[in-house]
C-alpha cells in the first residue's frame, strides 16, 4: 500500500506548482494527506459524496473527486475553488495519485514475485505469465547475491543498497528472512565474474562503512534465463554456509570457488561419521589442544615446509618436528608425507562441516 508520506509529498509538489489546496480522505473521512489544516476537513460532505453514484462534484464551494484502484474506491480528493481550473487540476491531481497507486502495487507485486521465484514457489507456466504481465525481462543475464548482516532487520544495511541499485528498474532487491538482503542484479554482455567481484567487494565496503556492519556477501553463477534464478540463489546460500565453515577469514565468497569445501558440504552426516573413523582409529582431532591445531595449520599454510613453519612459529626446527612425530604417533598419519597431508586435511574440514552442521540441527 502506498504510504501517507508519499500521498502528502506529492500534494504538495501540486500545490506549490498551482497554488491550489488539496484534501486526500479515505472512503470514511480519515485524513490521509492535505494541505490544509486538519479541522478544514469536510467530513460529512465527504462521506455523502463517497455515497453517491457521482465520480466528482461541486461540494461547499470545492471540486470533490473519486480516487479508484481497480474500479474499487480508494480516497476522496477535494480540491478546493468551483472555476474550471480547480477542476482540471483536481483531475491532474486525481491521475498522478492513481499512477502512483499503480506503480506501487507493481513494485509490491514485483517483490512477491521475486521472492516466490526465489524460494521455487511458482510453477512453471506462472514464472513466464507473471513475468510477462510485470513488463520482467525473462531472458537476459541475471546473478543473485545474498548479503548477511550482523544484525536481524537491518534497515540501515537495506536502505544502503536500495540506494545503490534501488534506481536500476531492472535489479531487484529482497529478503526472505530477516538476517539477509537479496539482490538480483541484471548483467550486461559483456560482464563477467570479474566485474561481479568488484560488486560484491563494493557493497562489503559501502555496508561496512556506512552502515557500521559487519556482512558476509555470497553470490552464485550467471544464468540466462528468469527460472534459473532460484538456482543461483540457491548456490549463493550454499556458498555462504561453506565460506562459514570452511573459509571463515573471506567476507565475499563465490560459489565457483568453493573447490573441496562445496562436496563435503553435500556429504551426509552418516557417511562423514564412517569416514573420521576409518582415519583416525586413535585420537580424534575434536580433542587436540590449541597449541596443535596452531602447528598443523601453520604447517598447511607454508606447504608442509618444515623450516619456514619452525620460524615462523618461533620454535627450533627439532622442536616442530617432535610435535609432527607426536602428531603421527597419536593419529597414525605423518603430515610430513603429502598423501598423509591430504588424508588429515580433509579429516579436518569434515570435522568443522560436522561441527557446523550439529549447531544449526
Amino acid at each position: 500500500m502506498i504510504s501517507s508520506q508519499i500521498l502528502q509529498n506529492t500534494l504538495d509538489e501540486l500545490n506549490t506548482i498551482t497554488r491550489v489546496d488539496f484534501i486526500l480522505t479515505d472512503t470514511h473521512a480519515n485524513l490521509v494527506a492535505s494541505t490544509l489544516p486538519e479541522e478544514e476537513v469536510p467530513e460529512s460532505a465527504i462521506l455523502q459524496f463517497a455515497e453517491s453514484p457521482a465520480d466528482s462534484q461541486v461540494v461547499q464551494g470545492a471540486h470533490f473527486f473519486k480516487v479508484f484502484d481497480d474500479k474499487k474506491l480508494e480516497f476522496v480528493l477535494v480540491a478546493q475553488g468551483t472555476s474550471k481550473d480547480a477542476y482540471m487540476l483536481g483531475r491532474v491531481a486525481v491521475s498522478q495519485i492513481q499512477n502512483l497507486i499503480i506503480a506501487y502495487k507493481e513494485r509490491f507485486d514485483k517483490n512477491n514475485y521475486i521472492q516466490n521465484l526465489l524460494l521455487d514457489n511458482l510453477l512453471s507456466i506462472d514464472i513466464y505469465n507473471r513475468a510477462r504481465k510485470l513488463h520482467i525481462d525473462t531472458e537476459v543475464r541475471r546473478i543473485v547475491y545474498v548479503i548477511e548482516t550482523k544484525y536481524e532487520k537491518d534497515n540501515t544495511a537495506m536502505e544502503i543498497v536500495k540506494g545503490l541499485f534501488g534506481n536500476r528498474t531492472k535489479d531487484f532487491i529482497t529478503a526472505v528472512d530477516e538476517r539477509s538482503i537479496i539482490l538480483v542484479q541484471e548483467l550486461g554482455e559483456n560482464e563477467g565474474y570479474k566485474e561481479i567481484e568488484k560488486t560484491a567487494h563494493m557493497l562489503r565496503d559501502m555496508l561496512n562503512s556506512e552502515a557500521m556492519s559487519s556482512v558476509k556477501i555470497a553470490y552464485g553463477t550467471i544464468v540466462d534465463e528468469i527460472r534459473q534464478v532460484s538456482r543461483s540463489y540457491k548456490e549463493a546460500r550454499m556458498a555462504l554456509d561453506v565460506g562459514k565453515i570452511f573459509y571463515t577469514e573471506k567476507a565475499v565468497i563465490a560459489y565457483n570457488t568453493l573447490g573441496i569445501g562445496r562436496l563435503i558440504y553435500q556429504l551426509p552426516l552418516p557417511l562423514c561419521e564412517m569416514f573420521m573413523k576409518e582415519v583416525f582409529t586413535a585420537e580424534s582431532p575434536e580433542s587436540f589442544d590449541e597449541e596443535t591445531l596452531a602447528t598443523i595449520n601453520k604447517f598447511f599454510e607454508n606447504n608442509l615446509n618444515v623450516s619456514e613453519t619452525a620460524r615462523q612459529l618461533y620454535i627450533h626446527r627439532n622442536t616442530l618436528v617432535y610435535r609432527l612425530e607426536k602428531l603421527q604417533k597419536s593419529t597414525g598419519l605423518d603430515i610430513r608425507v603429502f598423501e598423509d597431508a591430504m588424508t588429515f586435511k580433509i579429516a579436518m574440514m569434515v570435522v568443522n562441516y560436522m561441527k557446523f552442521m550439529e549447531r544449526n540441527n
